[in-house]
């Protein structure tokens, strides 16, 4: 059974920093992109930053650009995001998301249809 984890919310103040974890298990994740999304209260789900298996590619919504850093380590099955100058309008539940696989991922990183794994969220409160 296929498990997406993560970790590492929690409520920081404006300017502070925070680092999200997401371990997946359960099969086989070679040739996956993985991807972070989150959702604020009353709003849409909205793609906030992917990767590639080899980690070479990165994609980044523009609200998060330069903020923001995703990585991963695929020894251990996790993907990161390292949350940096977080502002009160970064305040949502994050989501990780585990690719399908394949090259489609390059084109449409952005949209829910291309991840088959999610993983249950975790509250980021960022505090003015």
């Amino acid at each position: 059974q296929v498990q997406v984890v993560e970790s590492g919310g929690g409520l920081v103040q404006a300017g502070g920093s925070l680092r999200l974890s997401c371990a997946a298990s359960g099969r086989t994740f070679s040739g996956c992109a993985m991807g972070w999304f989150r959702q604020a209260p009353g709003k849409e789900r909205e793609f906030v930053a992917g990767i590639s298996w080899s980690g070479g590619i990165t994609y980044y919504a523009d609200s998060v650009k330069g903020r923001f850093t995703i990585s991963r380590d695929n020894a251990k099955n996790t993907v990161y995001l390292q949350m940096n100058s977080l502002k009160p309008e970064d305040t949502a539940v994050y989501y990780c998301a585990v690719s399908r696989g394949g090259s489609s991922w390059y084109a449409g990183h952005s949209e829910y249809s291309e991840y088959e794994y999610w993983g249950q969220g975790t509250q980021v409160t960022v505090s003015s």
